[in-house]
């Protein structure tokens, strides 16, 4: 192994701690995603196309690829924090307690609010409490969009700059790009596998939820903010797939006990699919069991935090193809 290839090994090693521990990663993340579409689509450009011509194009591409992947992200927050989510979360939670108060004991049930309306007016009295933590929060969003903003801008660019013939480029720099297309394709391989595995229990979820329930005559509360809840949260491997059960049983539970047996049922079946899919679909892909990436996730979490636990398929991943690539494992 030669010392810059040494070298660039212990950069990116440094630059994922650094990412972590700077909370980082949703610029990364954007950056990424931003990066390895620019490719796939400038790849069907036609090679004939050279000169100003063909860079013009490529630019293009970079732009719409970053307006088109802002605008669904931004659609997609929105929608899950927008007034019509807000409202039926609070009619489902108001719901469910008023279920379920009859099975708790008399001093807990003083202290559960009664309708929307109560519930509203503590969540108010609670924002006027916390007005300056809220303030802070309202910065720290602003932050995390700047850093998705310039992470897309910078994925596209290094996208368009991924062109220049590696010949020229020092030592150095050639290890590092080598390093960026060994991370690009882990990200490539861990996020199209799991966007499979998503797509597929959201469906299965969505035809439990919107056909199964109703023609049995239940209909469970905010069922296309669950569907959408269950994709969102399927894009974390094995963990996704326990938070989206979970809110739905708690749901179903509010709705009727038998109803929340059929969905612990359903879903725990969901649960077994979703853990052999990642066996074959996602350790297929980048060589490693569901068992592995989970520990990989515990581990993460515990040394970072949430961040982590969504980087960690990832970095497993591309810690695993760099040890193999050198024959290590």
């Amino acid at each position: 192994m030669q010392k810059p290839e040494k070298v660039s090994y212990v950069l990116a090693f440094f630059a994922v701690i650094a990412v972590l521990y700077f909370q980082l990663l949703t610029a990364v993340i954007a950056g990424l995603a931003v990066y390895v579409t620019t490719v796939t689509l400038a790849r069907r450009v036609p090679a004939n196309w050279g000169g100003m011509g063909r860079e013009v194009i490529l630019g293009l591409v970079a732009i719409g690829v970053v307006v088109v992947l802002f605008g669904a992200g931004f659609g997609l927050w929105s929608f899950l924090l927008g007034h019509q989510g807000v409202s039926a979360l609070l009619m489902a939670v108001a719901g469910t307690l008023d279920r379920i108060k009859h099975s708790l004991p008399a001093d807990l049930v003083v202290t559960l609010p009664d309708t929307v309306e109560e519930i509203q007016t503590r969540l108010a009295d609670l924002l006027r409490e916390n007005v300056q933590h809220l303030s802070s929060v309202g910065i720290e969003g602003v932050k995390v969009l700047a850093h998705v903003l310039l992470g897309m801008v910078v994925g596209g660019m290094a996208a368009l700059h991924s062109y220049n013939e590696a010949q020229t480029w020092p030592p150095l720099a050639a290890t590092l790009h080598d390093r960026l297309k060994v991370l690009t394709e882990s990200f490539q391989k861990v996020v199209s596998a799991q966007i499979k595995i998503s797509l597929l229990n959201t469906s299965l979820t969505a035809i439990y939820l919107a056909v199964v329930l109703p023609l049995c005559g239940v209909r469970l509360p905010m069922t296309m903010m669950l569907i959408l809840f269950t994709f969102v949260a399927g894009m974390l491997p094995v963990v996704g797939n326990l938070i989206s059960n979970a809110v739905i049983v708690v749901i179903s539970l509010g709705v009727a006990p038998g109803v929340g047996v059929a969905s612990m049922g359903f879903l725990v079946l969901v649960h077994k699919l979703e853990y052999f899919l990642n066996a074959r679909i996602v350790g297929g892909k980048v060589h490693a069991r569901a068992w592995e990436l989970l520990c990989a996730m515990l581990l993460m979490e515990a040394a970072f935090g949430l961040g982590g636990m969504v980087a960690a398929p990832v970095v497993y991943a591309w810690l695993k193809s760099e040890l193999k690539s050198v024959g290590w494992v």
